[in-house]
């Protein structure tokens, strides 16, 4: 039945928020398999013996391509829609996770989980978020932070569900089930979604049409040439480089870092779960925050907690420490991966936002890329993770004093 209104009624709800509730699914289903490989991680090591390195390797490599891939997906976005391109990347993402059932070689790991899943998360921020940023601006920050809320609910069930399938029937059937469950809800999901309000004669924020739907359709902001002259989209970069160095460090090596310490794997899992949990809350409330407080003072508050919970780190070892980082450490977290691509919108507007957001990303991943593998191989060199947390603690820092370089904004974060 079709719309009745852009703004009330059941019916006449406005579009975005099922834009919203679909980019919200997408995003746990995504990130929640990230976050089980975690909890596939030891055991990985337990039936093939591989070394640490090697198996943070195939997630680096599935980061690697996921940046690779990233500014072409937010390319594919711009020109033609997220609803194609989150389709394709559902079915790549839950087929590589679906094979792993048949592993048995190193390099198939590096296929399967690297190679396919890593080209499936290409799209599924830079489609999610620049399709948010197109239909809201006034509560941009806060509906990307209830998209990635999503994210977090999938990082606190994802694992446990993982866990206790690997409990049972074991690693394999996990990998199949999930792996065939994220097919049909991605390719479900992104069915939902259209580039932006003006494709239904809306606007922006569901504010009632006051123009026609052909002077909607044009999208205000700097043209990719422009931004690529702007010394601020390079600081986004490397900002999100530090962030993702750490964080996607975290995500792999927390879990063997607590089964290490005497843990066992399903109360170890359950740090990913705290992490996940509190990052909802991050997520939502740096949200909200970001549309009062803009993308600088916003991105110093996520890099300020970080650091905290890194120094914390530095020093745990314990359930009850590695818990309470965990609690610290979930809001930072989530805040990140929610500000920014409203801080691309706030500094360059929409035009190319799917490239340019992609380009930050693909940045990023660089970071998460190196993060993983660089903390194996000093752990496989080490015996233990000091030197490795030693360094997340200082690329924490060093985005800290990167990000107090953007510049102070002139007004609020800005509406198309």
């Amino acid at each position: 039945m079709p719309l009745k209104s852009p703004t009330t009624g059941d019916e006449g709800m406005f579009y975005g928020y099922r834009i919203v509730a679909a980019c919200g699914v997408i995003q746990a289903v995504n990130l929640g398999g990230v976050f089980a490989f975690g909890v596939l991680f030891p055991e990985l090591v337990r039936e093939f013996g591989w070394s640490r390195t090697a198996i943070s390797g195939a997630t680096s490599f599935a980061f690697l391509i996921m940046g690779g891939c990233a500014v072409f997906m937010g390319r594919a976005g711009d020109r033609i829609g997220p609803r194609a391109v989150l389709t394709v990347a559902g079915i790549t993402f839950g087929l590589g996770y679906a094979l792993l059932f048949r592993m048995e070689a190193a390099w198939e790991l590096y296929l399967y989980f690297g190679l396919l899943a890593g080209t499936g998360l290409a799209a599924h921020d830079v489609c999610t978020l620049s399709t948010v940023a197109r239909w809201f601006a006034r509560r941009r920050g806060l509906m990307t932070g209830l998209v990635k809320a999503g994210a977090g609910v999938g990082q606190v069930v994802v694992p446990i569900a993982a866990a206790a399938l690997i409990a049972g029937p074991g690693w394999r059937v996990a990998c199949l089930v999930f792996g065939v469950g994220a097919m049909v809800v991605l390719v479900s999901g992104a069915q939902v979604l259209r580039r932006n309000p003006a494709s239904l004669g809306l606007k922006p924020d569901g504010e009632a049409p006051e123009v026609s739907v052909g002077q909607v359709q044009g999208e205000g902001g700097a043209t990719l040439k422009e931004a690529f002259r702007s010394r601020t989209l390079w600081v986004l970069c490397i900002a999100k480089f530090c962030d993702l160095f750490c964080l996607f460090t975290i995500i792999v090596h927390i879990v063997p870092f607590a089964v290490d310490h005497g843990m066992e794997p399903t109360m170890a899992a359950g740090i990913l779960s705290t992490i996940g949990a509190l990052s909802i809350v991050g997520r939502i409330v740096l949200g909200g925050a970001y549309d009062r407080f803009g993308a600088r003072r916003s991105l110093l508050i996520c890099f300020a907690i970080l650091t905290a919970s890194l120094v914390l780190l530095q020093f745990a070892g314990s359930a009850w420490s590695l818990f309470l980082f965990a609690a610290i450490y979930g809001p930072a977290h989530g805040g990140f991966f929610t500000i920014t691509s409203p801080s691309v919108a706030e500094y360059f507007g929409t035009r190319a936002h799917g490239t340019l957001f992609g380009l930050v990303v693909s940045c990023g991943t660089f970071g998460a890329t190196l993060g993983p593998v660089v903390a194996g191989g000093l752990f496989d060199t080490l015996g233990h993770y000091g030197g490795a947390f030693a360094l997340l603690l200082g690329f924490s820092i060093v985005g800290l004093v990167v990000a107090n370089m953007l510049p102070r904004p002139v007004q609020a974060p800005a509406a198309d």
